[in-house]
């Protein structure tokens, strides 16, 4: 997707018209909060991911890479990083689940 994740909030929402106070309860906000997120002007919180998958019937682990995503990209964007930068993020992932891996194998 190359909205961003409010752009891609507002979408989803207009989709299935709600209006922003039907989605603003569905999320426990005010619509003026979701309609600042959908604007760009504030940040979604990761905390009601798992609300907003449920008032959109969409699969959480799609909706986190989407949200994520998005979090990755402004971070970059905003330090002026290279895409090399996702590869080395993802080794890190890697090497962090590895470890997380080896533990588990000491703790049984």
């Amino acid at each position: 997707m190359k909205a961003t994740f409010g752009e891609y909030i507002r979408q989803l929402r207009t989709d299935k018209g709600f209006t922003l106070t039907e989605l603003a309860a569905l999320l426990k906000l005010d619509s003026a909060n979701l309609s600042k997120i959908e604007n760009g002007k504030r940040e979604f919180d990761e905390k009601r991911l798992d609300k907003l998958a449920n008032a959109f019937d969409l699969d959480f682990e799609k909706l986190k890479i989407e949200y994520f995503g998005d979090q990755f990209a402004k971070k970059m964007y905003a330090y002026n990083c290279s895409t090399e930068t996702l590869i080395v993020a993802e080794e890190k992932v890697n090497y962090l689940k590895s470890i997380k891996a080896k533990q588990a194998k000491l703790e049984l």
